[in-house]
């Protein structure tokens, strides 16, 4: 039986990447045989390569006409992309060419703090500053819109008046690493 391959997508630190990485490490049914980066100097790249994980390098100019990243994608055989603190809009061609077949993982619950800018810290700093009583973490499939596609699952946190930007960061970071890569094997097996 062949496995299905996965292309995670990072541009940073990369803690959900290696989750994802380690999890499907030794799947049966599904690897993760690629990373692409936009920042050769990003601290992602180093951690896949020491898991013994192929990565790839797009400058932005690059990475925007898609059409390079498409076909190194097609060459390698890749089933799903799951983006994994990726920090660039994908463009419209890899879109259309892993039609629902590109996964998402977004710091808030959706529709709320979704959107272009609305990444990270931004997220956190809006929750906190809005005084929402919770947060979480939204799982969704991309389109053409930022935030704006199928969500798969979503999974939330209570918050304390005493609350901070990183406590909240640290709960996030808990709810993406006990469920991203759950989600991703359910959607890659069922679909």
């Amino acid at each position: 039986m062949n496995k299905k391959s996965i292309a995670l997508f990072a541009s940073g630190n990369g803690s959900n990447a290696v989750n994802l990485i380690q999890f499907f490490q030794n799947h049966p049914q599904i690897e993760v045989k690629t990373l692409v980066c936009n920042k050769a100097d990003a601290p992602v790249v180093a951690k896949a390569e020491s898991l013994g994980v192929e990565v790839l390098v797009f400058n932005n100019e690059a990475f925007e006409s898609g059409l390079t990243v498409l076909q190194e994608l097609d060459y390698r055989g890749i089933d799903w992309i799951v983006l994994a603190g990726f920090l660039r809009k994908i463009p419209l061609n890899i879109i259309h060419g892993y039609q629902n077949r590109i996964i998402n993982i977004h710091p808030s619950l959706l529709p709320k703090y979704g959107g272009k800018g609305m990444y990270g810290k931004f997220v956190h700093d809006a929750v906190i500053r809005a005084k929402d009583p919770k947060s979480g973490i939204s799982i969704h499939l991309v389109n053409e819109e930022f935030d704006q596609g199928e969500i798969l699952a979503q999974f939330e946190t209570e918050l304390s008046s005493d609350d901070t930007f990183e406590s909240l960061a640290e709960k996030i970071q808990q709810l993406e690493h006990k469920h991203f890569p759950i989600i991703v094997e359910q959607t890659v097996l069922n679909h």
